[in-house]
């Protein structure tokens, strides 16, 4: 079996999944910046490196053409061109020409290309030619069919009517070149190439042309143009010329070297019908019929890519007598220049290549072999050979790991190959190093590290020490390397150093910088780590001041974790193994060609928020409620697979890398930020920074309406404190005054009532001593009448008798002594007679008075001589009292007198 294929760059595919639009792409072009435009069946795409973006024309038709101009893209579709323009925002937005058109009607005509030249622009359809000058259009008709336009030697050129060249000059048209070999062939396209123009025909090939003769192209191309029919000629910057077919992809011709390059679906490409060509720098876009692909010329990695997948994952690679061997999990292949064929009966897993003296060695599922490009003899049949490493101070000895242990081989003076097995270490053993001859360190996939010390024929085992986890943080695949005679191991992610002195493992300061790294390869200049996690970019140092990182998408794509090994060719050539076949890097050309480029600084091209794009200015401002997510998306074009370093300063500050181009800042705080953006490459170097200012709103609340609301708020919340406070003092002096004048006016009425009370109490007494001293005289009346009465008849002037008697009748009933008694009582008692007859009008004076002693609680006996009765009188008296107040037996009268008010 053999297959043929060159070592190819990278093509990178983009595909409807990608650009998320229509398959077909007619035209393309690039700007000054090297962003992308697509002549797409849904509209003009967009691709600025990192983001695609479909603009569609206002009439919705497929556009066929397309050309940057400075600032502006012109577009062809049918019945219209016109040109986009970028507003602040970033946008494209289309403007048509159609209307400066005059004295013209189209006839069902698609614009199919355009031209810029000296400052005009040309727009061609197959029936006519527009001439756009910045203000007005110019129409030529020529009576033939237009197939092509092109710039050569200061002059207008056309293809028309399936033969003839033509020239134009202002509004005409000059017949140049009609030769027989253009007869009935119909020419599609035309291209400038130097001193000579190329003239492509569908389907017999191409001519140059140089003003006076037409001479066909070396059969080289010219062969399969005429197969695969021609649609596309384009030349490049490095003097080869592109031509894209319609059946068979890409050829790119050296017509110095009379070299052909063939890129088609076998080789990577997405389809093989080229519809147009764009070049910026060292990148070749190429439009087709179903996507659109991105050629990185003249490279400096390459690849060889087994599209069938008979071939299978790589996993070594060797070099013998020039011819290079690729064992992969079908098998051993080898290369006969472009040509890949199978090694016969080398079928099954193939881990180990080992070029060993004058032999090659393969370490195979089922033993180790000798290769040949046809031969495949066995050597040992100790199956899986995973590793071989010569014994230290031995040429001709080697150890092997296989899946039963430890194999040890010798080469004879014969050349013949003894094999003896190791017996003690019955198990697989991936990864071998020498710590000295006759010290061996071997690693088990899942059971951890040993140490094993060989006898001195190094043909058997003496002490065996496994190394468990408690010295390693992972037992599960360690790998172990001899590096300028040191065991390392790495486990876990983490480098340890086997110290022999302390007979212990330590940490390996060295590759700290490289946790969480595989070693790919080493040698005596430098290391090739890969990241595991992440995006698996390479790394090159020296662990002092050389450091280049190789990040290349394809190869990261590519890359087979735990399975990657790199081949050293010589000083400059490395190959790399892959899952579907290798790369080779040619390292003094990537180092030279990094350190030589200069690094584009990235552009801004869209910002937004929440809700709505923002211009594409500085000193932006974000509303608080829409800056709680902020896109700001930035592109290299110029950079393929560029990377970028952002750090964001403000109330928060934040950094990293990304791949994407796209940043997203959510819930910023409030305030002033500003964003810095570089493009970075190998060694950490940084480009220029793209920088950003913008401001975030604070919410409402702590707006500056609101502050100043909230200071009147608070003013007046002073104010009305203020106020508040002052009428409470008020009311509370007011509380006060009243209280006190309360308290005075209670203290007065207490001293009033004191000092009523001790008038009354006074009144009383002299009312009670006045009652007294009249209820005494009486009562001496009375016992002096008495005495009278009772002396009655020792008075012998009855006359004076009588009128003695009646004048002491007079003194106990005296009115006057009433009167001041009564109107000393009503001092005491105001109405108290008043109220008393209100109630009970039957009393007589003689009632009033006898009610006025019983309210002063006098007795009977007191009461007798006052009234000038006896004391049966008064009671008598007091008995018909009580029947006028209509009080029954259980009242006491005097009691209800003193209450009664």
């Amino acid at each position: 079996m053999a297959r043929g294929q060159q070592l190819r760059p990278s093509i990178r595919n983009y595909g409807v999944n990608d650009y998320q639009t229509a398959s077909k792409n007619w035209g393309l072009d690039t700007d000054s910046n090297g962003e992308l435009y697509a002549a797409n069946n849904k509209g003009l795409l967009h691709f600025n490196g990192e983001h695609w973006e479909l603009y569609r024309l206002p009439n919705n038709t497929v556009i066929r053409s397309v050309a940057c101009v400075g600032n502006r893209v012109y577009t062809g579709s049918y019945e219209e061109f016109g040109y986009w323009e970028k507003n602040r925002m970033g946008i494209l937005e289309y403007t048509s020409l159609t209307n400066l058109i005059r004295d013209h009607t189209f006839t069902s005509e698609e614009f199919w290309q355009i031209l810029p030249v000296d400052g005009d622009v040309w727009f061609r359809s197959f029936s006519s030619i527009y001439r756009y000058d910045g203000r007005a259009i110019q129409v030529l008709n020529p009576p033939f069919v237009v197939t092509a336009l092109t710039h050569w030697n200061g002059d207008l050129w056309m293809a028309g009517g399936h033969r003839a060249i033509y020239q134009i000059h202002e509004n005409t048209w000059e017949l140049v070149l009609d030769d027989p070999a253009l007869q009935d062939r119909v020419i599609a396209d035309l291209a400038p190439f130097g001193e000579s123009m190329l003239i492509g025909t569908k389907l017999h090939g191409c001519y140059r042309f140089d003003g006076t003769r037409l001479t066909p192209l070396p059969e080289t191309i010219n062969g399969p143009l005429r197969e695969f029919q021609l649609n596309q000629i384009y030349p490049l910057s490095d003097g080869k010329i592109a031509f894209g077919t319609i059946k068979n992809g890409v050829y790119l011709y050296d017509r110095k070297s009379d070299q052909l390059e063939v890129f088609s679906r076998q080789e990577g490409m997405q389809n093989n019908t080229v519809h147009a060509f764009a070049q910026f720098a060292d990148q070749l876009w190429v439009g087709l019929d179903n996507g659109i692909d991105r050629f990185h010329l003249n490279n400096y990695l390459t690849f060889y890519t087994d599209y069938s997948g008979v071939a299978g994952t790589s996993y070594d690679m060797a070099f013998r007598d020039s011819t290079l061997y690729l064992g992969t999990n079908t098998g051993v292949y080898y290369f006969e220049g472009s040509a890949l064929s199978f090694v016969p009966g080398s079928q099954g897993h193939v881990w180990d290549l080992q070029d060993v003296g004058d032999v090659l060695l393969c370490g195979h599922n089922t033993g180790t072999f000798l290769v040949g490009k046809n031969s495949f003899q066995p050597v040992s049949d100790y199956a899986g050979g995973y590793v071989m490493a010569r014994i230290p101070e031995s040429e001709d000895e080697y150890m092997q790991g296989t899946y039963v242990g430890l194999a040890k081989f010798r080469q004879g003076p014969d050349a013949a190959w003894k094999v003896d097995y190791l017996e003690g270490l019955q198990e697989p053993i991936k990864y071998l190093a020498f710590e000295d001859e006759h010290t061996l360190w071997a690693a088990h996939s899942y059971r951890g590290v040993y140490r094993i010390v060989l006898n001195e024929n190094r043909d058997s085992l003496q002490t065996v020490r496994r190394f468990t986890g408690e010295e390693l943080p992972n037992i599960y695949n360690v790998r172990l390397y001899r590096i300028k005679n040191q065991i390392i191991l790495q486990s876990n992610g983490n480098w340890f150093r086997y110290d022999p002195i302390l007979d212990r493992l330590t940490n390996f300061e060295d590759f700290e910088a490289f946790s969480n790294s595989e070693l790919l390869y080493f040698d005596d200049e430098r290391y090739w780590f890969v990241g595991n996690t992440g995006s698996r970019v390479i790394t090159i140092t020296d662990l002092k001041e050389f450091q280049v990182i190789l990040d290349d998408q394809e190869l990261r794509r590519r890359l087979t974790a735990e399975s990657d090994r790199i081949i050293k060719r010589n000083d400059s050539l490395y190959y790399i193994t892959l899952r579907d076949g290798f790369a080779r890097l040619n390292f003094n050309a990537f180092v030279g060609k990094s350190r030589d480029m200069d690094l584009p600084v990235p552009d801004f091209y869209r910002i937004a928020d929440a809700q709505a794009l923002h211009p594409l200015d500085s000193n932006l401002t974000f509303t608080n409620r829409m800056g709680r997510e902020i896109e700001v998306a930035v592109a290299a074009p110029s950079m393929p697979q560029a990377r970028y370093q952002y750090e964001l300063k403000g109330p928060v500050r934040q950094s990293g890398i990304t791949d994407n181009g796209t940043l997203v800042f959510q819930n910023l705080p409030y305030g002033r930020y500003e964003l810095g953006v570089r493009t970075i490459r190998i060694g950490n170097q940084r480009s220029e920074a793209a920088i950003l200012e913008f401001y975030v709103e604070p919410p409402w609340y702590l707006s500056t309406w609101s502050l100043i609301l909230y200071a009147m708020m608070g003013v007046g919340l002073i104010f009305a404190v203020r106020v508040y406070n002052q009428r409470k003092y008020n009311r509370k002096r007011r509380k006060l005054e009243q209280e006190l004048q309360r308290e005075q006016a209670v203290h007065l009425a207490r001293l009033e009532k004191e000092k009523m009370s001790r008038e009354i109490k006074l009144k009383q007494k002299e009312l009670a001593r006045s009652t007294m001293d009249l209820a005494r005289n009486n009562e001496m009346i009375l016992e002096l009448k008495n005495m009278l009465m009772a002396n009655k008849e020792s008075f012998g002037n009855r006359p004076g008798y009588r009128k003695v008697i009646k004048k002491l009748n007079n003194s106990i009933n005296n009115k006057e002594d009433w009167k001041r008694f009564e109107v000393s009582f009503k001092e005491l008692h105001e109405d108290f007679f008043e109220n008393l007859l209100e109630q009970f009008p039957d009393l007589t004076p003689k009632d009033l008075r006898l009610c006025a002693y019983l309210k002063m609680n006098l007795a009977s006996k007191e009461i007798a001589p006052l009234m000038g009765i006896s004391v049966r009188g008064v009671e008598i008296h007091r008995y018909r009292l009580r029947k006028k107040l209509r009080l029954d037996s259980s009242q006491n009268m005097s009691n209800y007198l003193i209450k009664f008010k």
